[in-house]
């Protein structure tokens, strides 16, 4: 018996898509993580000339991952391996650019977390870090950004903005202003008037309590 035409174009169409849009992901990743690492020399040698002690520093993670660390805080870039379709209601598919072609609405994510360096550092793994935004890329290099402040109000066009390496610096200087001016907020009092014996004796820094940068507060962005 012969396999059904009508599945067999299913089955090749869609994975060949999704080949392409996971291709179109990775590459532009890889843009991502060599941008990346330009811009922390960058700032290297910046601090160098200027006589700056301000650590910076660019670790690479593997085939999917790679973080900065810069004056206390750490930016880790996370490829997911799949491939995404939007929801129905999300409002990206309300717009001319996907009803042209709903093959356009498959796409890879790259996540962009903000971490307190002094997290990993001591080891504290009850601390919370913050994605401050992740970027969709399609099969057609096109990309658009969801996130806070300074990402999601700048990158949202998905119609008109290609990955390129003058796209990607833009986003990864971007990342790093808005990490800068996310700071670290003393929690409320009555958050943390009381502690347990046992959480002193796990050690107060290390284990126990957690540290974020918002721990008690709204996110900052999310009344923006």
């Amino acid at each position: 018996m012969e396999l059904n035409r009508t599945l067999k174009e299913l089955v090749f169409n869609k994975s060949e898509l999704k080949q392409n849009v996971f291709r179109s992901t990775k590459e532009a990743f890889e843009l991502f993580r060599v941008t990346t690492r330009d811009v922390i020399h960058q700032f290297q040698d910046a601090c160098q000339q200027e006589g700056k002690k301000i650590a910076f520093e660019f670790t690479d993670r593997g085939d999917f991952e790679f973080e900065v660390k810069f004056a206390g805080d750490i930016l880790l870039f996370m490829m997911h391996s799949n491939v995404f379709e939007f929801s129905r209601d999300h409002q990206v598919m309300k717009s001319a650019y996907i009803r042209e072609d709903p093959k356009r609405s498959y796409c890879g994510v790259i996540h962009i977390y903000n971490f307190l360096a002094d997290s990993f550092a001591y080891q504290r793994d009850n601390d919370l870090g913050y994605m401050i935004g992740r970027v969709f890329v399609n099969n057609e290099h096109h990309y658009f950004i969801e996130g806070k402040r300074e990402l999601g109000m700048l990158y949202n066009n998905f119609n008109t903005s290609v990955i390129s390496e003058e796209s990607v610096h833009g986003i990864v200087e971007s990342a790093i202003e808005y990490t800068t001016n996310f700071d670290l907020l003393t929690p409320p009092y009555d958050e943390v008037k009381m502690v347990s014996v046992g959480e002193m004796r796990s050690n107060f820094d290390k284990k126990t309590l957690v540290t974020g940068k918002r721990l008690g507060f709204r996110f900052q962005a999310d009344n923006e």
